[in-house]
């Protein structure tokens, strides 16, 4: 154990400084302070020793140089039990400083805002403060640093039931937490000044630098059993996302695969307006529906395939209620409802529909009595994240590994709207058709390439994914259908390049079709739109997943 007898506090983020200065100095600790962090504390009637009459030497440069002094770094530098450290500090008079609570100028919020100069970033890159952390967490053999208000109260309860003093484990995970501080602000400087100082403007950096904290425990394994994984949270990213969701309810871990599939189910369903309800499998949906209810959109996207739907993941955009509850992992309203609807519907009486069982579900939140139902199912992860979709987030960058390095693109975060669709084919759409077909193009969206969906109103009926070929995709799409295919709209995420993919796309039975164009051969495609009897509408964006 070490006792603290000594603190210099000096921070940007005030939060809280006041109440730990007072139980600091209840503990008999004497502060150093600088600036507008002394002015508070003595506004408050903390007593408080300028570092500046501790030094010896003014605050100079506009306040840019004030703990940059050798009586600063040399009481956090010195290695407590090596005498000649000792000698040489009595020798100048510098005094020991056992505790660093420093946090530091706001650089990353700085050149968030809007029109910011890089005048206004430069001033706001800290010099002072991070070699103080780091001259700190160093020596953290003989000082503590506390490098956020979120360690304040853990730190005060160990000081006051130790005497003042605190244990090496709590010095080494402080040094570490100061150490990945630096280190963001410094990856976050370099990342700017590298778009700022480039000679042509790029959205992309050439200095890349995320910066990642694990969260929580490792996960049960990765994407099977012998593989191991972890979950981290970019710290820099603009919105919370799955990473920093609420786990509510739920006996069993979430896993690799949990999160991936979670993943494509928050981010589908987030891209509709009305009650949406999507059912993941594997990454790609096999249920999708939106309806004037929740209820409805879950009853109508379980409907469409519960033979996929067993073991899957769930992505709702509301809030869940009561009545949607009670449908989610009901093996008995599984049998009665939804396994006849879909075997009348689809034709297949043949496949075997084997239970109710839902692995996690992701929603904004939900309603008391809804929550106390889903709790019953012990296996189901049930998941909240209240900040579903924040402004900003288009803005975070979409990054796939690859060996020895990362390919990073800007999010696919658009889709078409009625006035983007250009209707090519002799038959012209009607607004129902249209409503469906935007309904299927952004479903399509979240389908892995090649992608062929079947849509009849604003609900899946079948979905092809995954495949090598387009026309592939379109046979699977319409066996998934079955006699639902007929009279369905068609979307497919990219251009046929040919026109058997759109002939084999007639052929499920649809009779509208939604894609982007821009092949060679659209003229020979939409020809064939025309030989078949379907409207056809081209997006002009095309919608790769891989």
């Amino acid at each position: 154990m070490k006792k603290v007898t000594r603190a210099l506090l000096s921070v940007s983020d005030k939060t809280g400084i006041v109440e730990f200065a007072q139980g600091l100095v209840a503990l008999g600790v004497e502060i150093l302070s600088t600036g507008g962090t002394r002015r508070q504390l003595e506004e408050a009637g903390v007593p408080v020793r300028a570092v500046e009459s501790y030094t010896g030497f003014p605050q100079i440069m506009d306040h840019r140089v004030v703990t940059l002094h050798p009586k600063v770094h040399g009481g956090l530098l010195a290695v407590r039990d090596k005498q000649s450290h000792m000698d040489e500090a009595a020798e100048l008079g510098i005094e020991m400083i056992d505790m660093v609570v420093v946090n530091l100028y706001p650089f990353q919020q700085t050149v968030a805002k809007p029109g910011v100069t890089l005048a206004e970033a430069v001033e706001n890159i800290d010099i002072g403060g991070p070699a103080m952390l780091r001259a700190a967490a160093k020596n953290h053999k003989y000082v503590a640093v506390v490098c956020k208000p979120a360690f304040y109260a853990e730190v005060l309860a160990e000081l006051q039931a130790n005497d003042g003093a605190l244990s090496l484990e709590t010095r080494q995970k402080l040094a570490l937490e100061a150490f990945a501080h630096t280190g963001q602000y410094d990856a976050a400087i370099a990342q700017y000044l590298s778009r700022e100082f480039a000679a042509e403007k790029s959205l992309f950096p050439s200095y890349f630098a995320p910066w990642y904290a694990k969260v929580g425990d490792d996960l049960r394994y990765g994407e099977n059993p012998h593989q191991s994984a972890a979950l981290y949270a970019d710290l820099n990213a603009h919105e919370p996302g799955l990473a920093r969701a609420e786990k509510l309810s739920g006996e069993k871990e979430l896993s690799f695969n949990n999160f991936l599939d979670l993943t494509a189910a928050m981010e589908a369903a987030r891209d509709f307006e009305e009650p949406t309800a999507i059912i993941i499998k594997h990454l790609n949906p096999c249920g999708a529906a939106s309806a004037a209810t929740l209820a409805q959109a879950f009853a109508d996207a379980w409907a469409a395939d519960p033979i996929s739907a067993f073991g899957g993941v769930i992505g709702f955009n509301r809030v869940v209620d009561v009545e949607t509850a009670r449908m989610i992992g009901n093996a008995e309203y599984l049998q009665d409802v939804i396994a006849p609807r879909y075997r009348e519907e689809s034709g297949d009486y043949e496949s075997t529909i084997l239970a109710a069982f839902v692995e996690a579900i992701i929603a904004p939140g939900y309603e008391p009595e809804a929550l106390e139902l889903l709790r019953k199912h012990k296996n189901m992860r049930v998941m909240a994240q209240p900040d579903w979709a924040p402004a900003g987030r288009e803005q975070d960058f979409d990054l796939k590994k690859i060996p020895g390095g990362l390919v990073v693109q800007t999010p696919d975060a658009q889709s078409v709207n009625k006035l983007d669709l250009k209707v090519v084919s002799k038959l012209q759409p009607t607004e129902a058709q249209l409503q469906s077909l935007l309904f299927a193009d952004k479903i399509a969206k979240h389908v892995k390439s090649n992608a062929i969906v079947l849509v009849q109103g604003t609900r899946l009926v079948g979905c092809g994914a995954g495949q090598m070929s387009r026309v592939d995709s379109a046979m699977i799409a319409a066996r998934k259908a079955g006699r639902r295919a007929a009279g369905s709209v068609l979307a497919s995420d990219a251009m046929f390049p040919a026109r058997d993919g759109l002939d084999a796309c007639a052929k499920t039975g649809a009779i509208a079709v939604i894609q982007p164009g821009g092949s060679i051969r659209d003229e020979e495609v939409i020809q064939a739109a025309d030989e078949h009897g379907l409207v056809m509408v081209l997006t002009g964006m095309r919608h790769f997943w891989h």
